[in-house]
């Protein structure tokens, strides 16, 4: 051993064949933190002076190879000022650069997941064997910065401008099979062959069959391109990833503009344009946004492990209810690994439940993301079930049948005399107190919460809810069981809707404030996807389900009264009386048609003028910043006092739930993140200006007196 630090090891074989391993001390994966950055740019510094050095190989000890930068550290980096941002940027390249020009052979053995600065030490390479469980990628795009440590220089010269462009921009994680396929990787072997196979190509070069000089000097020049050849790359991928990203999201097409600028200049040249072009971005409130979703994501996880930590795991789950959500849950937790019973009291629904989870196993397979045999497994793990029979050895039942608190007590009464003793049982509803619907319960402390989103396969957020009853061993088996599921539960308290529903029908409310005033919900849908959210509250309102809406609200109004409740008709309560459900029965705000895939597609319906007509109060002008602040104002006065009286417990809580149940818009980093960059001050004076709405727009005391004391909710 020639070098033992915290991070990194060196040992050298007997033909001078170093082996660089990776392995923080402490750390379940590597990841590059200062403490790497220092001992790795300590042992290159080694290797340049060692006499006789014949290659070098980049290996790791754990499972993973460098899952990326230590964001919880580098963000601190975020904050320095341009020049000091700048020489931390430099550094690191200084480091893959004294790799990249080593006196040897360098390969990396990418054994597990090498991400961001963990693909850039691959990519200062010269060479890459990745195994075939492995995966390679340069996410920063997600962060709203684009590759730092030499990633958009290195990889366009390695895979083509082109491919460079969507690996980077796209920011996803590639499989051994398109990394080989692409030119970023030389071989994929078995993860236990990967370190044989690296020394073995360092052999082949040793031997003279491989150039690996030659190699080197084509990828520090400069790319070659006939001017028409660069024009129609570029434009072709800023037309493609422009749509994708969309205004909000500046950092994929600066990284196309710096590969653009870079691919023509010589390697060290087009390192400072990556540099210049990152410092500007990493300022950005983007950036600041993302990172903060990032850092909160991994805060809620966390704090998940820490209810699961003691948990016993569920071995067989049941559902009650076997519609479109029962099935879903259904397929969610078969495909996932745990058995679970669909009950219904009627053959039609459980034939529907089921073929519903076929039909999401069926487009699993066709996306190749399951076998066939994986998917006939996860099938044959759902049991359709007429009745309680099988009950006796379920360990979490879910119930998910109709929104009512009658029908829900009466179910979840029956249920409790099938179940064994110590067994949980969680309500999947949207808005119904957990404490009302645990009155009639024996076991009132085996009872929680689950709150499950629509589609159930797709929304990654589950609310496990607390009772006043509710045990912290049923809170933690349920949050167990959602993470089991593959979904990110956030434990909250029970009131009416929760966190999620009651901070979204002031959203809504706000919306029928407009529409009462004459506004057209076509260009308030319109307005706030521009601002950034997946659909507009019209939209929404009908995926949701009007229906669905109508009873959400009324159970909000009856718990916030004093700003929930309205007066006379509005539009969901008309749309309710004339049975327009939405994309359910095919009319709602919207009128939906079948698309080419069978997907219901929303069109303009003619008739919705004269329907909405008898609910218009009045007349008024709205300009666009007029309908962004009142959407937004009541959302987030909502979510601050969902914040202080502790229905959620942290404003990381507050802001993921937002993001992951509602689409949030994540640019914006959540609300109370949104709140924090536009100053608490600045919204109690635009608050303000709508007072004449109502309480949904009246700041609470407690956010007038951290405005007053420049408070922010995330204390930085």
């Amino acid at each position: 051993m020639i070098f033992e630090g915290q991070a990194v090891k060196v040992a050298m074989d007997d033909a001078r064949v170093a082996t660089v391993t990776l392995d923080l001390v402490g750390e379940s994966v590597n990841k590059f933190n200062s403490v790497t950055l220092n001992e790795l740019a300590e042992v290159i510094a080694i290797l340049k002076h060692t006499d006789d050095l014949q290659g070098v190989i980049f290996a790791s000890a754990k499972d993973v190879f460098v899952v990326g930068a230590d964001i919880t550290e580098f963000t601190t980096w975020f904050k320095l000022d341009d020049e000091e941002l700048t020489d931390k940027l430099r550094h690191a390249h200084s480091i893959f650069n004294d790799i990249s020009h080593l006196c040897c052979p360098t390969v990396a053995a990418i054994n597990g997941i090498a991400l961001g600065g963990g693909m850039e030490l691959c990519l200062a390479c010269d060479y890459r064997v990745m195994a075939e469980s492995a995966k390679i990628g340069l996410p920063e795009t997600q962060l709203g910065i684009y590759p730092g440590w030499g990633g958009t220089v290195r990889l366009p010269r390695l895979i083509g401008a082109d491919n460079a462009c969507e690996w980077i921009c796209g920011g996803a994680q590639k499989r051994s099979a398109d990394a080989l396929k692409d030119g970023a990787v030389d071989a994929v072997v078995p993860a236990d062959k990967v370190q044989e196979s690296a020394r073995h190509l360092v052999q082949q070069i040793l031997d003279g069959k491989l150039n690996y000089r030659q190699r080197r000097d084509e990828l520090r020049a400069p790319m070659q391109f006939s001017p028409i050849e660069k024009m129609m790359v570029f434009e072709s991928v800023r037309g493609v990833v422009g749509a994708k990203a969309g205004k909000h999201y500046p950092a994929p097409m600066a990284a196309i503009k710096t590969i653009e600028k870079g691919v023509s200049q010589e390697m060290e040249k087009a390192l400072e344009t990556e540099i210049k072009g990152f410092v500007k971005l990493a300022k950005g409130p983007v950036a600041e946004s993302l990172v903060n979703l990032f850092l909160s994501d991994q805060a809620i996880k966390k704090s998940a492990g820490k209810y699961a930590k003691n948990a016993t795991p569920v071995k067989q789950a049941a559902v009650l209810g076997a519609g479109i959500m029962g099935g879903g849950v259904a397929y969610q937790s078969a495909s996932k690994g745990t058995p679970i019973i669909m009950k219904d009291i009627r053959q039609e629904a459980l034939e529907l439940g089921l073929s519903e989870a076929n039909k999401l196993l069926n487009g699993q397979i066709e996306r190749g993301r399951l076998t066939a045999a994986k998917a006939l497994k996860a099938m044959n793990g759902i049991t359709p079930a007429l009745s309680y029979g099988e009950f006796d050895h379920v360990d979490l039942v879910v119930e998910a049948v109709v929104e009512n608190v009658n029908v829900k007590k009466s179910v979840l009464a029956e249920t409790e005399k099938h179940i064994a003793e110590d067994a949980i049982l969680a309500s999947n509803t949207s808005t119904i107190s957990i404490t009302e619907l645990a009155k009639d319960l024996k076991r009132p402390e085996n009872f929680c919460g689950m709150h499950f989103f629509n589609p159930v396969h797709r929304m990654p957020l589950v609310e496990v809810i607390r009772g006043e009853k509710s045990s912290d061993e049923a809170i933690a088996k349920t949050v167990a069981y959602a993470q089991a599921m593959g979904k990110t539960p956030i434990v909250v308290n029970d009131c009416p809707g929760f966190l999620v529903n009651r901070v979204l029908f002031p959203y809504f409310a706000g919306f029928s404030l407009m529409m009462k005033e004459g506004a057209d919900f076509q260009q308030v849908d319109k307005t706030m996807e521009r601002f950034g959210w997946p659909m507009g509250p019209a939209y929404l309102l009908d995926v949701v389900g009007i229906d669905t809406a109508f009873h959400a609200d009324q159970v909000m109004a009856e718990g916030f009264p004093d700003r929930m409740k309205h007066e006379g008709v509005n539009a969901v309560d008309c749309l309710f009386k004339l049975e327009r459900f939405g994309q359910k029965n095919g009319k709602g705000f919207y009128a939906y048609e079948p698309d080419r895939k069978g997907k219901p597609k929303k069109i303009f319906d003619a008739d919705i003028v004269d329907i909405l007509a008898p609910t218009v109060a009045s007349q008024t002008e709205l300009s666009e910043d007029d309908i962004i602040a009142r959407m937004m104002i009541p959302l987030c006065i909502e979510t601050a006092r969902c914040l202080e009286e502790n229905i959620v417990g942290s404003a990381a809580e507050a802001d993921m739930g937002l993001i992951y149940g509602i689409g949030f818009p994540p640019y914006l980093g959540g609300a109370l993140h949104y709140l924090d960059q536009m100053g608490l001050q600045a919204f109690c004076e635009l608050a303000d200006k709508y007072s004449q709405l109502g309480k949904l727009y009246e700041p609470t005391a407690r956010m007038r007196e951290m405005a007053t004391n420049n408070e922010t909710y995330y204390g930085n």
